[in-house]
């Protein structure tokens, strides 16, 4: 299990929160004090909420599953890209846009675009074209590249979204919302807890304190992504085991069989002589008794 300390997540200040006009009351249960006009993170209930965000994610990737990372502020996106990257996960770092879930055809067909387009480039189409359509074709493709690079390979709906500054990826949270799907957040003195299934309460504006979080979570994934490994390796082993085991059984079995030879079929006729002959003799022992 990945491991957080209150001494680590102090040195990249992640206890500090908003001013007082940006509270939110529902932060309340994870607030230590105020300073100055700025709310204080009690860390401690940080490093609680960052270990279950990390057991659970860790659990989800051991059972094969994707989390996509979603974090278009410029703090994060690319601290954000390396995690996801590290770990093999999608990731959202440029712009959520509208319909990403739920409207998951029409992201589908973009992503199809955009690997027609990079086809085309790669087939030498753009030398049998003009300049301008060249050009078009280009920044259609840049811009799908930037939009759709992180989720290009997500095949299917993630299993958990894990979101930095929830106030910010309102859309997403609504999205996944709708779909039922979990959330694990950043959320910060502004934004509501209650809004996520596994709240971390930090500072999400610090690039340091956001890498720290990031590098967490991604450590959690391939925790669970190893341990996955190493049950498929067991439980292969344990099968190949037993294969072997069944194949020696059989071939003791097959040991122990005696071939029983067939009964030879009786002959008749000479049944039928040898009951004749005890007959005459019977008869003959009757006459001599007479």
């Amino acid at each position: 299990m990945v491991n957080s300390s209150v001494k680590d997540l102090l040195e990249t200040g992640l206890y500090f929160g908003h001013q007082s006009k940006q509270f939110d009351p529902r932060m309340l249960p994870y607030i230590f004090g105020k300073r100055q006009g700025i709310y204080i993170i009690d860390l401690e209930k940080t490093v609680e909420k960052l270990k279950e965000a990390c057991q659970y994610i860790k659990e989800l990737a051991a059972k094969g599953k994707k989390i996509l990372f979603v974090g278009t502020k410029k703090q994060a996106q690319e601290a954000l890209v390396v995690a996801a990257k590290s770990c093999g996960m999608p990731y959202v770092s440029s712009r959520w846009l509208g319909g990403t879930l739920t409207n998951w055809d029409a992201i589908r067909s973009r992503v199809t675009r955009l690997e027609e387009i990079e086809r085309l480039e790669k087939e030498g189409h753009f030398s049998l074209i003009t300049k301008k359509e060249t050009a078009l074709l280009l920044k259609e493709k840049n811009k799908l590249l930037r939009n759709l690079e992180g989720i290009r390979e997500m095949r299917e709906y993630p299993a958990a979204l894990l979101i930095i500054d929830i106030k910010k990826e309102t859309n997403a949270v609504k999205e996944a919302k709708k779909l039922d799907i979990p959330l694990i957040g950043v959320v910060d003195t502004n934004c509501n807890p209650e809004e996520v299934d596994y709240p971390v309460p930090a500072n999400d504006d610090g690039i340091k304190g956001i890498k720290l979080l990031l590098n967490k979570f991604a450590e959690s994934i391939l925790e669970g992504i190893k341990e996955k490994g190493e049950g498929k390796k067991a439980e292969t082993e344990k099968k190949e085991k037993e294969k072997e085991k069944k194949i020696v059984k059989e071939k003791e079995e097959e040991k122990k069989k005696v071939i029983k030879k067939p009964k030879p079929r009786p002959r008749i006729r000479a049944k039928v002589k040898e009951e004749s002959h005890k007959k005459k003799e019977k008869k003959g022992h009757k006459e001599n008794e007479n």
